[in-house]
């Protein structure tokens, strides 16, 4: 009997040993997973970084290519396209105008009274397009919208009537990319965003829409066609004569600023009476090796639908900031178990984490960070996290919104030297340069949009930063199309004499 205690008592003790060796591996297995895991995280933030000295290299290389872009066309990456906006809005501007704004499944249509800066009454409404018009026809798409656009305007009530004789003017605002040839003419260079239309490309977008409008018999003009940034630009000014520039920054980014007619080498013919032009940028597409990338921006791109195009853009928009964020995790996940045995099936997913759900991990100010854990659970099926793992992420989230916050600024600081705004100038101490803002990224992303500012206070210094001003401007796509109708308006010279 006592030896069967004895025994027992061995293997017993045996067996403790054993499940303590085997305890103490496998803490000192996670420590090691975890140290990697920290080593992932520690690397990809240095490969982000964006100290003052590589945005001030970011900024002269955006400056720079706005020379070239303005100097040729394929001169550059930036575009730097004219886009024949030579008078934009006072403030003064009174009468009903129109707009239309074509950039997507959906459109709308505007109805704005212009009675001074802080006098605007805006009515509209949303359609959606069939889809089988979006891989139809040309005129059939146009014919629909002409008629819906007809419709809309039958509804003008008593205030907002259009005197008898005169022609109702319109601001087309085209989401798509044009070869642009005046302040009102532009030709489809190929549909993006599921429109398939191939008839239409080719053609001038506003001819096209005239003729669909005299098919339902409706008399109007199309005074302006303009693209999103350039509408920001018109809608900022409107309400602010010190706006020099404009920066979407929502799904994807662009921006527009006014300048110097005679800074502009590739313009051909006589310079307009104003002596400005607006230069669409196309920023999204400039690139630099000064650019903090990562491999997995050279991965994210090299999936993409456009290879080394717009790397920009993927580096500081919505569309690509929470993709990001699902590459490291995943990266993480496959090389050193960060979620557990198995690697999360929907991590694998391409843009399955969006940017506003990135946001709003990132915000999450809960003790046990709650948010966080619902996040994981409700779009990667990811439960039972450790509050620790739950710390890293919203790490990760901040290293991608700093970075694309801190790169956008550095953009703006490039064009503020192209046209001379980045300093203060002897007697010009109390000369505003106000930015226009508008997109889902900017607005609703707090953390991003108060990185940027400081960042932007950091590269200006404190006497220039002063000077300076970010300002939100809304629904620039649809305001700004009216406005712009209203400083190119037939009647112009005629209301201001």
């Amino acid at each position: 009997m006592g030896k069967v205690t004895v025994v027992a008592a061995v293997v017993c003790a045996a067996a403790v040993s054993a499940a303590a060796v085997l305890v103490v591996r496998h803490r000192m297995r996670n420590s090691g997973k975890w140290a990697k895991s920290m080593e992932i995280l520690r690397e990809f933030e240095d490969k982000c970084g964006t100290p003052v000295a590589k945005l001030r290299q970011v900024a002269d290389a955006m400056t720079v290519e706005m020379h070239a872009g303005l100097a040729s066309d394929g001169g550059s990456k930036l575009k730097m396209l004219i886009s024949y906006v030579d008078n934009l809005p006072t403030g003064d501007e009174t009468g009903i105008f129109y707009a239309l704004d074509l950039g997507g499944t959906n459109f709308r249509v505007l109805r704005v009274k212009l009675g001074g800066a802080e006098n605007v009454k805006k009515e509209f409404q949303e359609v959606s397009i069939p889809p089988n018009l979006m891989i139809g026809k040309c005129e059939e798409l146009f014919d629909f919208i002409a008629g819906e656009l007809a419709k809309f305007v039958a509804t003008e009530g008593e205030d907002m009537h259009i005197a008898a004789g005169t022609q109702r003017e319109l601001g087309f605002t085209f989401s798509f990319p044009v070869k642009q040839s005046s302040i009102a003419g532009g030709t489809l260079v190929r549909w993006t965003k599921g429109f398939n239309i191939e008839d239409a490309v080719g053609q001038d977008v506003v001819e096209e829409l005239t003729k669909a409008m005299e098919r339902v018999g409706l008399d109007m003009r199309v005074s302006a066609l303009v693209n999103d940034t350039v509408g920001t630009l018109a809608g900022g000014r409107y309400s602010n004569p010190n706006v020099i520039a404009a920066v979407i920054l929502g799904t994807g980014t662009n921006a527009a600023y006014v300048e110097r007619a005679n800074a502009i080498p590739k313009w051909q013919g006589l310079l307009p009476k104003s002596g400005e032009m607006v230069i669409n940028m196309e920023w999204g597409n400039f690139r630099s090796s000064h650019l903090p990338l990562t491999e997995y921006d050279e991965s994210l791109d090299t999936d993409s639908l456009n290879p080394g195009e717009q790397i920009f853009e993927k580096i500081i928009s919505g569309m690509y900031l929470g993709e990001i964020v699902r590459r490291v995790l995943l990266k993480m996940a496959e090389e050193v178990e960060f979620f557990g045995d198995t690697v999360p099936s929907k991590l694998g997913e391409p843009f399955i984490l969006r940017t506003p759900d990135m946001s709003a991990m990132h915000h999450d100010s809960t003790p046990d960070l709650k948010v966080v854990a619902t996040k994981l659970k409700d779009i990667l099926e990811i439960s039972n996290t450790s509050l620790k793992t739950r710390k890293v992420i919203v790490k990760l989230c901040d290293i991608v919104a700093t970075r694309g916050a801190r790169l956008s600024a550095a953009g703006i600081l490039g064009i503020l030297q192209k046209i001379g705004r980045d300093t203060v100038k002897e007697g010009e101490e109390n000369q505003k340069s106000v930015i226009a803002m508008d997109g889902g990224l900017f607005e609703h992303y707090t953390k991003f949009r108060n990185t940027m500012q400081t960042a932007m206070n950091e590269l200006l210094g404190e006497e220039a930063s002063r000077n300076m001003v970010i300002e939100l401007s809304n629904d620039g796509s649809g305001l700004g199309a009216a406005l712009l109708a209203a400083s190119h308006s037939q009647y112009r010279e005629y209301i201001e004499s």
